[in-house]
C-alpha cells in the first residue's frame, strides 16, 4: 500500500562575510520508478542560483548550480511530496526460488556489476577478515539470510555515532574505532559484502520513522544504507544501522559505487580570507493524506 511522505530537507552555510560561490552540485531528487512516485518537488536557493539538471553516470538525477551575487549565508531547501510503494524483502511470489550462498553471478551480470563487486579499499581484507571471522561465525547457505545475518552483526557490534566532518570512514577505521555514523556502517557492510563476492551499492536518502524519532537511528538529517544485488531478488536494501531489510522507512534519492559520490551537496567558496563559521542542516519526513486525482 502507498505512503504519502511529505519530506523538507533544509542546509544553512554561514560565514564570516560575502563570499562568491562556485559551482554547487544537489543530489536531492528521488527518480521516479514502481516504489516511487514524485508528486511534487521544489528547490529553494538563496542567494539566486541558476539550476541546470542531469543525469550522472549511475542515473541519478543531478541540479548543478551556478551563482552571480555574493551572500555570507547559502540556503537550500528541498520540499519533496512523494508516495512510497514499499516491497517487504520477504515479500515474494509463491514460486520463488531463494537465492543459495555461495552463487556465482552470471555472465552478463558479472560484466554488469563487477565495478560493484571490487573493494574500495583492498589493502583492509585483513582487518576485516579478522573482524568477520570473530563476529560473523553463523553464515546462512541462503543469500537473503546471509546478508541480513551480517548486517545484524555490524548493529551489534558498533555503536552509531554523529560526526560532523566530511567524508566516510574505511571499513579498518570503524572496525579499529567501534563506532561510525551511517555512512561509515553501511559502508563497512559493503566492503564485507563484496569481501564475499555480492555487488554492492552505496545509498543515499531519507529516512521515515513513524515513530517520530523514537523508534529509528539517523533520522532529522540524511541518511545512508547500502544495496546489494542477489540474482532472484534484485537490488536489496539493507540498513545496518536500523536492522531495517527492504521496507518502506528508506527513501533512496540517490546510489552510487562509492560514498563519495554520493554526497547531497557539495561546493566551493572564496573571498579575500572569508571563514566559513557554521553549517546547519535539518531534515522532516512527515506522512500526509493520500492525493486524491483532483489534488494531482
Amino acid at each position: 500500500m502507498a505512503v504519502t511522505l511529505r519530506i523538507f530537507h533544509r542546509t544553512v552555510y554561514r560565514y564570516d562575510r560575502p563570499v562568491t560561490f562556485g559551482p554547487h552540485r544537489m543530489m536531492v531528487r528521488p527518480r521516479d520508478g514502481h516504489d516511487l512516485w514524485v508528486l511534487d518537488a521544489s528547490l529553494l536557493i538563496v542567494p539566486t542560483a541558476d539550476l541546470h539538471w542531469r543525469f550522472d553516470t549511475f542515473g541519478n538525477s543531478i541540479a548543478l548550480a551556478t551563482f552571480s551575487d555574493p551572500s555570507e549565508i547559502l540556503v537550500i531547501e528541498n520540499n519533496l511530496l512523494i508516495e512510497r510503494y514499499p516491497r517487504e524483502a520477504a515479500a515474494f511470489p509463491p514460486d520463488h526460488r531463494p537465492t543459495p550462498f555461495p552463487f556465482t553471478y552470471d555472465s552478463d551480470d558479472q560484466i554488469d556489476l563487477s565495478p560493484l563487486m571490487a573493494l574500495q579499499n583492498p589493502q583492509d581484507l585483513p582487518v576485516l577478515q579478522q573482524w568477520l571471522d570473530s563476529v560473523f561465525g553463523y553464515r546462512p547457505s541462503e543469500a537473503l539470510a546471509f546478508l541480513r545475518t551480517l548486517s545484524d552483526a555490524i548493529n551489534r557490534s558498533f555503536a552509531y555515532s554523529w560526526r560532523d566532518q566530511l567524508g566516510t570512514q574505511s571499513a579498518a577505521a570503524t572496525i579499529e574505532s567501534g563506532q561510525g555514523t551511517c555512512r561509515d556502517l553501511a559502508f563497512l557492510f559493503m566492503e564485507a559484502a563484496r569481501s564475499f563476492g555480492f555487488a554492492a551499492r552505496f545509498v543515499t536518502g531519507y529516512l521515515h520513522d513513524p515513530a517520530g524519532g523514537e523508534g529509528l537511528t539517523g533520522g532529522g538529517a540524511t541518511h545512508a544504507w547500502a544495496e546489494i544485488f542477489i540474482p532472484s531478488e534484485g537490488w536489496v536494501e539493507f540498513d545496518p544501522t536500523n536492522c531495517i531489510v527492504g521496507g518502506g522507512a528508506l527513501i533512496k534519492v540517490a546510489a552510487t559505487r562509492t560514498p563519495s559520490q554520493a554526497s547531497p551537496i557539495t561546493g566551493s567558496f572564496k573571498g579575500g580570507g572569508a571563514k566559513f563559521l557554521d553549517m546547519d542542516v535539518s531534515v522532516t519526513v512527515a506522512e500526509e493524506p493520500p492525493q486524491t486525482d483532483s489534488d494531482r
